[in-house]
C-alpha cells in the first residue's frame, strides 16, 4: 500500500540547508500496524508529513498504491489525502465553531457526498466512539478524551485506507489515551494501515512493527 524508497527532506535556512530526513525506506501493508518513535526533531513529524501528502520529498519515491503521489500535482494530492489518509493529531483539529456531527461530516462534503448520507455516516461513526449523546456539542463542551473521540469518528467515517495517529494520546489522561488506542486498534483490525508516531515507548510496544527515529534515519526495533 505505501513504500517508501530512499527518502531525504531538506529545508534551506538563513544558516544553510538543514537534512530532515536522509534515505528512508518504508513499506506499509493493508492493515499493517506500523509505530516510529523517537526524540523531538528526530525526523518524525517530517516522515508523517511526507506520508499525509503535506509536503514532498527533495529526494526518493513515494508510492501510495501504486501511484507515484510524492511527484504528484498539488491538487491530485489534495484529492489523495482526503480520500485515502486519515488524520488524528495531538491537538485534535477540529472547528471551533462547529458541533461534534458537523466536525465528522465535513470531509464527506469536501467528497461531495450528499447532506442525507454525510449525516447517517457521521451519526454511526460517532455512535461507535460512544458519543452519541454529544452529536450537536461543540468542541469546548467536550473534554479531550471526547474531543479526540471526535478525531477518530472522522476518520471512522471517512473508511480511509490509512490512518496517520500522530501523538494521539499525548494530551490525555491514561483512561482516555487507553479508550481512544482501543478504537484505533478496531479501526487496524478491520483493514485500516495505522501508522503510530509517538515519544511513548509504550504506545510504541502496541505495534507489532517498530521503528525509532534518529537524527532523520529510521531503524528497526
Amino acid at each position: 500500500m505505501i513504500v517508501l524508497e530512499n527518502i531525504f527532506k531538506s529545508y534551506s535556512g538563513k544558516n544553510g540547508t538543514a537534512e530532515a530526513l536522509k534515505g528512508v525506506s518504508l513499506h506499509v501493508g493493508k492493515g499493517d500496524f506500523i509505530s516510529v518513535s523517537g526524540s523531538s526533531g528526530s525526523g518524525k513529524t517530517t516522515l508523517m508529513n511526507i506520508i499525509g501528502c503535506l509536503d514532498r520529498p527533495t529526494k526518493g519515491r513515494y508510492l501510495l498504491e501504486g501511484e507515484d503521489i510524492g511527484a504528484a500535482a498539488e491538487n491530485r494530492r489534495g484529492r489523495v489525502r482526503n480520500g485515502k489518509i486519515g488524520f488524528v493529531f495531538q491537538s485534535f483539529n477540529l472547528i471551533s465553531n462547529m458541533t461534534a456531527l458537523e466536525n465528522v461530516a465535513l470531509p464527506l462534503a469536501i467528497r461531495g457526498w450528499d447532506r442525507k448520507s454525510r449525516i447517517r455516516a457521521a451519526e454511526e461513526a460517532l455512535a461507535e466512539v460512544g458519543l452519541s449523546d454529544r452529536l450537536y456539542h461543540k468542541p469546548s463542551q467536550l473534554s479531550g478524551g471526547q474531543r479526540q473521540r471526535v478525531a477518530v469518528a472522522r476518520v471512522t467515517a471517512c473508511k480511509t485506507p490509512v490512518i496517520l495517529a500522530d501523538e494521539p494520546t499525548g494530551s490525555l489522561d491514561p483512561r482516555s489515551a487507553s479508550e481512544i488506542m482501543k478504537i484505533l486498534q478496531r479501526l487496524n483490525e478491520k483493514g485500516a494501515a495505522l501508522i503510530l508516531i509517538t515519544h511513548d515507548r509504550s504506545l510504541a510496544a502496541m505495534a507489532p512493527r517498530r521503528y525509532v527515529m534518529s537524527d532523520g534515519r529510521m531503524y528497526p526495533i
